[in-house]
């Protein structure tokens, strides 16, 4: 029986009739090719919580995939961005500077790893700044290639396509790619072969990297690498922290370019203000987005003052890049997620949810592995039988549980992994309901799978 709920109210015809008559407009206007999730139109989100045009509330566990660290419409958040649209909405930073593009690059250089000097060219959105990392780095070094790593997402333009690995639905029959682009073998600790230590397997991986240098293209061709410090569409594969410093010395030693992509990993997420500090390493370029501005879109290259000034006037930039109002929103955000110490929450929330799940195992089986660092946590579903992903399990979990008033995202190229990405906000409450829900869920389809398996 479905137990009484504070916070999330659902009807039990889900989607509504007001939802029912906007998706077929959707239909009508709107390219197929964007995705959705979810039949789900928002009036309105406050905090982890959404409201939708038919009048049911949902916890928000995907926070508009990492963008809303500081949750839904913060106050301080709206406030800042209404004072500065009263002043001037844009007036094209190339055209007519203005005070808040300096303040937030400031501000980037103070809270982003590395003990340098540090320059920043602000933009929209978390491919953009992939692509003028990598035009900054080929800039620099007079090198052209760029190694990302299998299962890693980066974007979907044309170059962000080609550093990405998921074939479908990012790259099928969207080719050719961008030149120049190798893929190196990224670790994947779950999968480990059960010989090895996790020691073990962190030398050999890093042992695969070098072979690859050999193998693959020299490291005097490379202009950079380029890794998320835990992969996020890949599943949140969190890589040993000697894989990541092996790497990073390997760039050193070969005047590679260590680029971190913290578009997702970055403000707080991962129990630190940017996952790059939990490896102990500081990167040459770092590239941010999602959560920097509570939503609104705008995107940064934070690096090394000297790299960063290698680009001429005009090569790099954009006519909306560093939009007052997102900056306006980024600073309100920064001092919002120090002053409530929100990577602190997330080590608290991250917590929470493993332990959540790791009481579950013995009861569900076909959980395989928890992991995550801080609130970037993941569960990934697996046949106890074989091992084997179970890709239509997690999609009816999810479904399932927007049907009880949860909003759940998968990841993996696999597509079996259920990711978390909560609002920072998200109070101990609200946690654990929408926990005890996907728990709720999970029993239903299971007994399901049953009784299915007895019928045959």
């Amino acid at each position: 029986m479905t137990a009484q709920r504070k916070f999330v109210s659902v009807a039990a015809e889900l989607p509504g009739a007001k939802t029912k008559a906007l998706l077929e407009r959707r239909q009508q206007t709107v390219s197929k090719g964007v995705g959705n999730n979810h039949p789900l139109f928002v009036e309105r989100a406050q905090g982890a919580l959404l409201y939708d045009v038919d009048g049911n509330v949902f916890l928000d566990f995907v926070g508009a995939i990492g963008t809303i660290n500081v949750g839904h419409s913060p106050a301080e958040v709206v406030d800042a961005i209404k004072a500065q649209a009263e002043k001037y909405i844009h007036t094209c930073f190339h055209v007519g500077m203005y005070e808040p593009y300096v303040a937030l690059a400031e501000k980037l250089a103070e809270i982003t790893p590395g003990d340098f000097a540090k320059k920043t060219v602000l933009l929209n959105s978390g491919a953009e700044a992939v692509e003028n990392a990598v035009k900054i780095a080929r800039k620099y070094t007079g090198r052209t290639g760029i190694v990302s790593f299998t299962r890693g997402f980066h974007g979907r333009t044309l170059l962000g396509m080609s550093l990405t690995s998921k074939v479908k639905p990012y790259k099928y029959q969207m080719g050719p790619y961008a030149p120049a682009i190798y893929k190196a073998p990224f670790p994947y600790p779950y999968q480990r072969p059960a010989s090895m230590t996790e020691e073990e397997y962190g030398d050999f991986c890093l042992k695969q990297f070098e072979d690859f240098l050999l193998t693959e293209v020299a490291p005097e061709e490379l202009a950079a690498v380029i890794m998320e410090p835990v992969q996020g569409e890949g599943g949140f594969i969190v890589p040993p922290k000697s894989f990541v410093q092996g790497v990073f010395q390997i760039c050193k030693k070969h005047g590679i370019l260590f680029i971190a992509d913290e578009i997702q990993t970055g403000f707080g997420r991962t129990g630190e203000m940017f996952a790059s500090t939990l490896f102990e390493i500081e990167p040459d370029l770092i590239t941010l987005s999602k959560s920097i501005a509570a939503g609104l879109p705008i995107s940064a290259v934070v690096g090394k003052a000297e790299i960063m000034d290698a680009p001429n006037p005009g090569e790099i930039g954009g006519t909306y890049g560093g939009s007052p109002l997102g900056c306006a929103s980024a600073l309100a955000v920064i001092e919002m997620m120090q002053r409530e110490d929100l990577p602190g929450k997330s080590r608290v929330i991250g917590e929470t949810i493993r332990n959540h799940f790791h009481k579950l195992q013995d009861e569900f089986k076909i959980i395989g592995d928890i992991r995550g660092l801080g609130a970037m946590c993941a569960v990934e579903f697996v046949d106890p039988a074989n091992g084997k992903p179970v890709k239509e399990f997690v999609a009816a979990l999810l479904q399932a549980c927007y049907r009880k008033g949860v909003v759940l995202l998968g990841a993996g190229v696999h597509s079996n992994i259920v990711r978390f990405l909560t609002p920072l906000v998200i109070t101990e409450e609200q946690l654990q309901e929408g926990l005890d829900i996907i728990s709720e869920a999970m029993a239903e389809l299971s007994a399901v799978s049953a009784g299915a398996g007895k019928a045959d």
